[in-house]
């Protein structure tokens, strides 16, 4: 009896293991999307078919935060329906400085646990520590109050703030001086910002609460602009980003969900061949 309880254990290990492989998991982490990868197919009209494109993916886990036209209802239904859920929400600057509870609200209805802002608004090609520092007081504020409801408030850098400042950069700025907010890392555009993905990884180890999987073309020079021709963007694991290294050490940091995110017009070919590599790690 003893030696059938152990074969039937090993059995659910196996079976475990290779349902992991069919999944969104590397190294115990789960795999999402970035739903603006898929933004030409949603504007397409086919929200459904784009769901279940991604569920069809193996892909659970999802960064958005609109509905594309639905109603919350009806969205959520699709969501239930190819077992999708919305992890991450994106928010704007705007918004983190006037209608946080808005946000906390969207957040709430999708049943997120992070909130996500990807731009600093600034003028043109000037970024100052002036524009940092208020933007860290903002999100700081904004941190604080979403904190209070069980909310995460991460960050994404775009490459500009990795300009020079002081010793450092302005990203070394935000970092020490982010009490109440994290950072999403999109290791494209930290490493296109002049920035080694890696290294601001381990030296920011407590910092980093998200992650987007996006590598860049091999041969592409990067500038501080936080603009590139979406093209750039290839299948992970082809490109010049060490995204192995990165994702194994999100892993030891435990860092709970990597998205990919691929901009490019080849997205639907690209992502399973990303998917592969990942599961291949």
């Amino acid at each position: 009896m003893e030696l059938k309880t152990k074969r039937y254990v090993v059995l659910l290990l196996l079976m475990a293991m290779a349902m992991g492989l069919q999944t969104g998991v590397a190294y115990g982490q789960e795999i999402g999307i970035q739903l603006y990868s898929l933004r030409n197919q949603f504007k397409g009209g086919d929200v459904e078919g784009t769901l279940k494109l991604i569920s069809d993916w193996g892909i659970t886990a999802l960064e958005g935060g609109g509905t594309y036209g639905l109603s919350q209802e009806e969205f959520q239904g699709l969501l239930d329906k190819y077992n999708l859920k919305v992890t991450s929400v994106g928010t704007s600057y705007e918004d983190l400085q006037k209608d946080v509870d808005g946000i906390i609200a969207n957040a709430k209805r999708f049943g997120a646990r992070y909130v996500m802002c990807a731009w600093i608004p600034h003028d043109g090609d000037t970024f100052t520590i002036e524009d940092v520092q208020k933007a860290v007081a903002v999100f700081n504020k904004a941190g604080k109050r979403l904190k209070q409801e069980g909310l995460t408030l991460a960050y994404h850098a775009h490459g500009y703030e990795f300009r020079p400042y002081k010793e450092g950069t302005l990203f070394d700025y935000m970092a020490a001086n982010a009490t109440d907010f994290g950072f999403e890392m999109d290791v494209y555009w930290v490493q296109h910002g002049g920035a080694d993905p890696l290294q601001l990884l381990n030296t920011y180890p407590d910092k980093f609460v998200l992650m987007h999987l996006k590598d860049m073309e091999k041969g592409v020079e990067g500038n501080d602009t936080g603009h590139e021709d979406v093209e750039t963007n290839v299948v992970l694991g082809t490109g010049q980003v060490d995204i192995e290294g990165l994702v194994k050490r999100a892993a030891e940091l435990g860092m709970e969900y990597l998205f990919i995110e691929d901009e490019s017009s080849r997205v639907v070919e690209q992502v399973p061949q990303s998917l592969k590599f990942l599961r291949n790690l």
